[in-house]
C-alpha cells in the first residue's frame, strides 16, 4: 500500500493567502507533504492589515481536527492562531484524544505592533495544558519575553527564558531572532536530550524585502513538514531555515497587493512524498 506523508494545520484563515492556514498549505504541498486543515478563525484582512477576525465555535474546531485525526492520521500537526480559552481547551482535548507523533506550536501572542492576541485566561491555558504535549514552540523574541513574564526590553538572557518555557512541558524551543537588530539574524534552539538541554543556533543573512507576511507561519509549517518526512528535530529546523531563507530571497521583487506581500512559497516546488504503508 501506498500513502502520502500528511501534514495538518490548526490555525486561522488569511483571505489574501499570505499567512495562516493558506500559508501553511502552500508549504506543505512546495515540500511535497500532503496538507490537511482545520481553521480555529476567519480573518478578513490583505497585506494592508487585519480589519477583524471571526472565530469558529470551538466545537466545529474539535470535529474538524478529530475527523482529519482519525481519518488521514497525519504524521505532523502544527498549530497557529487561537486567542481564547475554549477553543484553545477544544484544541487540547481533541489532541489529547488522538495523541499526534509530533506537536509543532507557533504562539502568536502579539501583533506586529505589540497589541495583545491572546486572552491572559488563553496563555495560562496553553502553559498549563498545551506546553506538556507539544514537541516543539516557535516563539519570536516578544512572545518569549512574554511567555516569562517579561518585557522586551529586559529579556536579556534568552536561554533562562528558554529554561522556563522547557520547565512547563515543552520538548524543545527555537526562539527566533527575527526582531532582533543587524544583517545576521539568529535563531536558537534549546531541545531536552539524556544530557540535559542543548543549544544549537541557525543564523542567516537579513533578506532585504517588504513581502514577509506569514514568514513566522511559514517556518513553523516547514518545520513541521520536515518532521512529517522523519526528519531529526535539528535537522528539520536546518532545512526548514534554508526554506524560509530562499522564500523570502526569491519573492523581494514580486508585488502581491499593496502593502506588505507574502513568501514565494513554490520558488522550487518538490513532488508529492509517497511512502509504503503496512496493511
Amino acid at each position: 500500500m501506498k500513502r502520502y506523508v500528511v501534514a495538518l494545520s490548526v490555525a486561522g484563515s488569511d483571505p489574501s493567502g499570505g499567512a495562516g492556514i493558506q500559508a501553511d498549505l502552500k508549504t506543505f504541498a512546495a515540500l511535497g507533504v500532503y496538507g490537511a486543515a482545520a481553521i480555529t478563525a476567519v480573518t478578513v484582512q490583505n497585506t494592508m492589515g487585519v480589519k477583524y477576525v471571526h472565530a469558529l465555535p470551538p466545537q466545529v474546531v474539535y470535529d474538524q481536527i478529530v475527523a482529519v485525526m482519525e481519518d488521514l492520521q497525519p504524521d505532523a500537526v502544527k498549530l497557529g492562531m487561537v486567542n481564547d480559552v475554549a477553543t484553545l481547551e477544544a484544541i487540547v482535548e481533541a489532541l489529547t484524544a488522538f495523541p499526534p507523533k509530533c506537536l509543532v506550536v507557533d504562539p502568536i501572542i502579539l501583533s506586529s505592533n505589540g497589541k495583545m492576541l491572546m486572552t491572559p485566561e488563553a496563555l495560562t491555558l496553553m502553559k498549563k495544558r498545551l506546553f506538556p504535549i507539544t514537541n516543539l514552540l516557535t516563539p519570536n523574541l516578544p512572545e518569549t519575553a512574554t511567555l516569562v513574564g517579561s518585557a522586551l526590553d529586559a529579556l536579556i538572557d534568552v536561554k533562562e527564558a528558554a529554561d522556563k518555557i522547557l520547565s512547563c512541558g515543552v520538548g524543545a524551543v527555537l526562539v527566533k531572532g527575527g526582531h532582533a537588530n543587524g544583517d545576521c539574524k539568529k535563531d536558537r534552539l534549546f531541545y531536552k536530550t539524556d544530557d540535559g538541554v542543548l543549544l544549537r543556533e541557525f543564523s542567516a543573512p537579513a533578506v532585504m524585502s517588504r513581502n514577509t507576511h506569514g514568514t513566522g507561519c511559514t517556518l513553523s509549517s516547514a518545520i513541521t513538514a520536515y518532521m512529517a518526512c522523519g526528519k531529526d528535530l535539528v535537522s528539520a529546523v536546518d532545512e526548514a531555515k534554508q526554506y524560509i531563507s530562499k522564500a523570502l530571497a526569491t519573492g523581494a521583487d514580486l508585488i502581491v497587493g499593496k502593502g506588505t506581500g507574502p513568501l514565494n512559497h513554490f520558488f522550487e516546488p518538490r513532488k508529492a512524498i509517497i511512502e509504503d504503508k503496512e496493511p
